[in-house]
């Protein structure tokens, strides 16, 4: 399915966005409903699990995803978003397909039913959501090995970095100092994937509290 845009401008606020997406995951037919469960917004990204109960209470059987102990299945759809000259539009895929988009909460992973196939494009997904999600936020100080070297703008590269930050007017920005030269360069999320935290800035002792306890001991 292609692009859809809102021309009446009914969608302008997070509120709206949140609203379409609850409406779009809705549904009542003469045997089977379809009710919104949870819904997460990751960028300009919706990614929504989705709930399917048989209206005569008879559990749902499905090719794709083994029933849940209540009857019923639920699956997860993402909905690409965004704005064009001020109107609304989405572009949404089910699971199944192997969505490009893999920033799911892991919060909503857990909702979805099992999938009957350990090896469809659904599996594949989810497992790609787990693997972003297992990406370490580092803390200030923390010292890592990236997994494969970095490409600079310059040609050089860079694997061991220390978390830092710097600022721009009030707010202070995510950065890493380069061990070899000092430089500081800035990293996606996506590069930190299987990195290793080396050493600890919590595991450190302050040097300034160092500097203290000396003293004490003169």
């Amino acid at each position: 399915m292609g692009w859809l845009f809102y021309t009446d401008g009914r969608v302008q606020t997070y509120a709206d966005e949140k609203a379409e997406i609850a409406r779009l995951c809705t549904s009542h037919g003469d045997t089977r409903k379809t009710e919104l469960v949870k819904a997460c917004k990751v960028g300009s990204t919706w990614y929504a699990a989705a709930r399917v109960i048989n209206l005569d209470g008879t559990p749902v059987e499905d090719a794709t995803y083994v029933t849940d102990a209540d009857g019923s299945i639920t699956f997860g759809a993402v909905f690409l978003t965004r704005y064009d000259d001020g109107c609304w539009g989405y572009k949404d895929m089910e699971e199944s397909a192997g969505p490009n988009e893999t920033r799911a909460p892991l919060g909503l992973i857990e909702l979805l039913s099992d999938l009957k196939d350990p090896d469809s494009y659904a599996q594949d997904w989810r497992q790609r959501c787990r693997d972003w999600a297992s990406i370490p936020d580092y803390e200030e100080g923390d010292k890592i090995r990236l997994a494969t070297p970095v490409t600079l703008t310059d040609g050089s590269t860079c694997q061991i970095v220390t978390a830092t930050h710097y600022r721009r007017g009030r707010q202070k920005r995510r950065c890493y100092r380069i061990e070899e030269t000092g430089g500081l360069v800035r990293l996606s999320k996506a590069s930190l994937a299987g990195s290793e935290l080396l050493s600890s800035a919590k595991g450190e002792a302050s040097p300034v509290l160092a500097e203290f306890l000396a003293g004490q001991g003169g």
